[in-house]
């Protein structure tokens, strides 16, 4: 529903928002006209509260005379009266000198990322690590088990592992396993299925034969992300929105369910890199985002390497800060992941070039 509201009530609307914010309780027009010394009477502003209400942006609780935005006042603030803000200048550089200290140490990236964007914004927040927009090989394991029998491990870009038995047409000893994966593992690491595919001619029996699976296998690779960082649950909790267990409870199943988190980024997280998004409330499918807003950002080089992070916290959360943390942070990775992935590989020596 997308009602036109006066310039008044748009006013109204967002003092109201912000003060709700920071004090968690209902509003009245008293204290709008006094708070923020508006030049209309505390009568006048209970009539635009009033009608605000009827248009579906504002509620009360029964025991009180204040009002609260609803999910729809929360998106027509979001989308329409919040002005784009940029965190402090002191501390974004804070943050990017904190950043380019782990530069070189992928690993480091991600816990960071929580931990600056729980920090920067009192929420809980979670940060994916990079992966191939398609499914990349990064290396495999062949383990004998019984007989012919071989346990084939293989892991791909982003931390994802899948597991596929395979029969030989007779039994091979670990050792000549370990050195077929080990020659897999030089000539298939960081391709996709299709580059795999072309190098299969040029293996021996075996090695044509394990990749010939492992095409198989990367294809069938459902979207999902690979290891995921979480931070500041324990603080979000602390709200009193989620005092009440059920809320409580469906804040812990986002974070800490993977296979539930999964889903909920795979159906909320914007497609384009550096595009930020906002689910408020109900407005999705999950009946666990009551109360909860989720802004969500994806990082890195479109086509090539992604990764997704985002800040998980009340509706009632300090949404100028918070979007402009996540964007601030996406921004930083995604320069990283572009001097990893793009810069440094165009300098790189071709393969051909190297000796073993």
């Amino acid at each position: 529903m997308d009602y036109q509201i006066t310039p008044r009530q748009q006013t109204i609307l967002s003092l109201l928002v912000r003060e709700y914010v920071g004090s968690a309780a209902p509003v009245g027009s008293r204290t709008l006209v006094e708070k923020y010394n508006l030049s209309v009477s505390s009568a006048t502003v209970r009539n635009e509260l009033s009608k605000l209400e009827d248009l579906g942006y504002l509620t009360h609780p029964h025991t009180s005379a204040g009002r609260v935005p609803t999910d729809l006042g929360y998106r027509y603030f979001v989308e329409r009266l919040l002005h784009e803000t940029e965190l402090p200048l002191e501390e974004r550089r804070t943050i990017a000198h904190q950043f380019q200290q782990v530069r070189r140490e992928i690993s480091e990236w991600m816990p960071l990322a929580a931990s600056v964007l729980t920090h920067s914004t009192s929420n809980a927040a979670l940060v994916t690590a990079p992966q191939s927009d398609e499914a990349r090989y990064r290396h495999l394991q062949l383990i004998s088990t019984q007989g012919p029998m071989v346990l084939l491990i293989l892991v791909m870009e982003g931390g994802i592992d899948r597991q596929q038995t395979l029969s030989l047409a007779e039994p091979m000893p670990q050792e000549a396993l370990s050195e077929a994966s080990d020659r897999l593992n030089q000539v298939c690491a960081g391709l996709t299925a299709d580059e795999i595919e072309l190098r299969i001619p040029t293996l021996p029996t075996l090695e044509a034969d394990v990749a010939r699976l492992v095409t198989q296998m990367l294809r069938v690779n459902a979207p999902s992300y690979g290891d995921i960082y979480r931070d500041g649950l324990s603080q979000l909790l602390r709200e009193p929105e989620f005092l009440e267990r059920v809320y409580a409870e469906g804040v812990m199943r986002i974070i800490e369910e993977r296979s539930f988190l999964n889903t909920v980024l795979n159906e909320t997280l914007d497609p384009t890199v550096g595009s930020v998004r906002v689910v408020i409330g109900e407005e999705g499918r999950f009946d666990e985002l009551q109360c909860c807003t989720l802004v969500l950002s994806r990082y890195g080089v479109a086509g090539l390497t992604t990764g997704a992070l985002g800040v998980l916290g009340p509706t009632r959360m300090g949404y100028g800060r918070v979007i402009s943390a996540v964007r601030y942070v996406t921004s930083l990775l995604s320069d990283m992941v572009y001097d990893l992935y793009v810069t440094e590989s165009e300098s790189a020596p071709p393969i051909s070039g190297r000796t073993t």
